[in-house]
């Protein structure tokens, strides 16, 4: 079973409408007829820093686009749009094997994230795409400390029409997430999905608490089954990158959920996160409703940004 091959195209390149009109639009301008000096160089790195691609992977690009462009004699716009193409399919060149593919009965997806993030409709998104694919799921609610977390799985699960294991509100969350695979097992479910506390990254205990219930899950399951997705918020810009780093170094996230790539101007901080932390962009939210989830295609979002 691969997850992938459901991809949703049309809702993937209308959700970076915002990003190609208000900032990469430019490119087109910057591209036509223009010299190769100090100042074009100048002005595509000043519009990839203000697209959230940031300064340190916007650099990278310029250094490697002025290389590239000496190395074969390329003196116009319009050739180093072309290398330009190529160097961003370059930094999407990660490991995006789908996360199904390998996967013993029950996958298990361990969605993180902070709050607010969209953690919880992202989940939704995901469960909607998997049973629209005659998948059994089932939804741990291992997100304990906020009560009104656990309610709105529950919602969600009466939505969707998919069992949601739950315990009281204060409970363990590793817990929870130990009877959510083990009733993955008996029940011959195809994937289980265990949403956890949204922790600010700042909050070292409760990270530390997301790192036990990874390893419970591990424990629990077949290690090529587990997937852990990091959710971050399309419109957060930079701050989503310094949330994925500091996630890293309590889990080993497999691949991103990017929420709200709809609402953001600024979608420049895909590149960034796949350049500085290489972990592949799985999914990303289109809209508020349960359908509006696309598979993650670099070739698509590069066409879409710059043509």
């Amino acid at each position: 079973m691969k997850i992938f091959k459901k991809r949703n195209p049309t809702k993937f390149s209308e959700s970076l409408e915002k990003t190609r009109t208000n900032l990469f639009g430019q490119f087109g301008d910057l591209f036509k007829n223009s010299e190769l000096n100090a100042e074009f160089w100048g002005s595509l790195e000043d519009t990839l820093i203000s697209a959230d691609t940031g300064i340190e992977t916007s650099e990278k690009i310029v250094t490697r686009l002025k290389k590239n462009t000496k190395a074969k004699n390329i003196s116009s716009g319009e050739e180093c749009l072309k290398e330009l193409r190529s160097e961003l399919m370059k930094i999407f060149d990660l490991n995006d094997e789908d996360p199904l593919a390998s996967a013993q009965k029950p996958a298990v997806f361990v969605m993180v994230g902070v709050n607010g993030g969209g953690k919880t409709t992202s989940i939704a998104k995901l469960t909607h795409l998997l049973t629209s694919l005659n998948q059994k799921v089932i939804l741990g609610a291992a997100d304990t400390f906020r009560a009104a977390a656990v309610d709105q799985i529950q919602i969600w699960g009466e939505k969707l029409g998919v069992t949601v294991i739950a315990q009281d509100p204060g409970s363990d969350p590793g817990a929870v997430a130990f009877d959510t695979i083990h009733a993955a097992k008996s029940r011959n479910m195809d994937v289980a999905i265990i949403d956890t506390a949204g922790r600010l990254q700042s909050k070292t205990n409760l990270m530390e608490e997301l790192q036990k219930i990874s390893k419970i899950v591990i424990r629990e399951s077949n290690n090529s089954s587990v997937k852990i997705i990091l959710v971050i918020d399309g419109t957060t810009g930079q701050n989503g990158l310094i949330q994925a780093i500091e996630f890293a170094r309590f889990v080993n996230p497999d691949g991103i959920f990017l929420s709200k790539l709809d609402g953001t101007a600024k979608g420049g901080i895909v590149i960034a996160i796949a350049d500085q932390l290489k972990i592949p962009i799985w999914f990303v939210g289109t809209g508020e409703q349960p359908n509006d989830i696309a598979v993650f295609d670099p070739n698509l979002f590069v066409t879409r940004i710059i043509d």
